[in-house]
């Protein structure tokens, strides 16, 4: 038997399942996340660059480099594990680190990631967070009063989540070092793997929070160029009606692509981002929910949190691209409604010509029907006078003058020159 010949991408597609696999975190444990983005058309960056950052830091550590082309990579990094992720746009470094600094949120704990190799980065700082794991207090108020001791009470969220196995909290603040900060509490005897779930759960959220929070400055940025465009299509659809300050069709059509080339540049710059967002928003709202929070002692959650202060902006940014789409519907019909209204005003100018012509081709047979009344008198008088010179020497010997004999010949002569001229004529038509 022939051996099975596999597709190519089988096992590419297989692996591409198990080449993210949640961190296995340690009770009690520092964990830093940093993630960085090219300003410009991130999507398209030159992504051996990112590796050759990946391979300096690692070289450091004396570890074993990434592979050629690879997207994901992790290692050890000194005492700590490190995890590396090639996103579209950007890419994200997380360390974990056992044990925990006795002072709370420590800048220090950042520096896993040395200070000289972050200024290298291909890129520019996105997401800098340190997150802090250890064990849950048997006393509830001393978990509040840590919390209310680390974090900014009014934006505070913090939840019971994994049916009251583990507490998560966080401000969503920047501090004064710029490290966004996060805690989680366990209980004693949870499994690495279940706290490397939400370790892992937590890093996405804000990251995910933080690229779909780009799309808020870019809907900003479209609904000022909107507001300048709005008016500008209001006045030529009004303008539609009638001679809008003597401005000619032409004018209109110049003006209307002027401000429907804006929109498709303004659609086309937007489209990626709007697009991004989008996606970034639903895997935020889906790592939300899996978490299956509880209330904790009257505080909002992660979910309230969001629906008060991220789900508003994400509606900036559907309404500032919904009013794009429209606008640009609009722009379309005004393009039909000058194009209808060209159609029409030629259509007039057509008609009016065609009179014009139904005029003149009436006034020009009037005038051949005179010319040709000029033409019989003109060649009856020298046909008259011909016949005359010819039949004048038979005609005078019956003592015919020469008057009477031309008398005689005008009518017959003069009526068969108009029976040759209308012969003439009918065999032409």
């Amino acid at each position: 038997m022939s051996p099975v010949t596999d597709h190519p991408l089988r096992y590419a597609t297989v692996n591409e399942l198990h080449a993210r696999p949640f961190p296995t975190v340690t009770l009690p444990s520092t964990v830093a996340l940093v993630a960085f983005m090219q300003p410009d058309n991130p999507a398209g960056r030159d992504r051996s660059e990112d590796l050759a950052h990946l391979s300096d830091l690692v070289t450091r550590a004396g570890g074993v480099l990434p592979e050629p082309g690879a997207t994901h990579y992790s290692g050890a990094l000194g005492r700590s594990e490190v995890k590396w992720e090639s996103h579209t746009e950007f890419v994200s470094y997380s360390a974990f680190t056992p044990g925990l600094s006795p002072r709370p949120f420590d800048p220090a704990e950042a520096d896993v990631f040395p200070k000289d190799w972050r200024a290298k980065a291909p890129g520019l700082r996105l997401i800098s967070l340190l997150l802090r794991v250890e064990e849950m207090p048997e006393d509830e108020s001393e978990l509040l009063a840590k919390l209310e001791d680390w974090f900014v009470p009014e934006s505070l969220a913090a939840s019971r989540i994994t049916e009251g196995s583990g507490v998560i909290a966080g401000d969503f603040r920047i501090d004064p070092a710029g490290h966004m900060r996060f805690a989680v509490f366990v209980k004693r005897g949870t499994g690495p793997r279940r706290i490397g779930r939400i370790v892992q759960r937590l890093c996405e959220l804000e990251t995910y929070r933080t690229m779909s929070m780009l799309g808020l400055h870019q809907a900003r940025m479209l609904t000022a160029a909107l507001n300048e465009l709005d008016p500008r299509l209001t006045d030529l659809v009004e303008g539609l009606e009638g001679e809008a300050g003597g401005r000619s069709p032409d004018e209109t059509l110049h003006a209307l692509l002027s401000i429907t080339a804006e929109l498709e540049r303004l659609a086309v710059g937007g489209a990626f981002r709007f697009g991004a967002t989008s996606a970034y928003e639903a895997i935020l709202h889906q790592r939300v929910s899996i978490m299956g929070e509880e209330r904790l002692s009257g505080r909002q959650t992660f979910g309230e949190f969001m629906t008060r202060r991220f789900d508003p902006a994400m509606r900036t940014v559907k309404s500032a691209e919904s009013r794009l789409r429209a606008l640009s519907e609009r722009a379309t019909r005004a393009a039909e409604l000058l194009r209808t209204r060209v159609e029409v005003e030629r259509s007039a100018e057509n008609q009016a010509l065609l009179e014009s012509m139904d005029r003149r081709a009436d006034l020009q047979l009037r005038l051949q029907h005179t010319v040709e009344g000029l033409s019989v008198v003109a060649i009856g008088y020298y046909a008259v006078n011909l016949c005359t010179y010819l039949l004048y020497p038979l005609a005078k010997p019956a003592g015919l003058g020469k008057e009477l004999l031309t008398g005689v010949l005008v009518l017959p002569v003069v009526f068969l020159v108009w029976l040759g001229l209308r012969r003439i004529r009918r065999r032409f038509h």
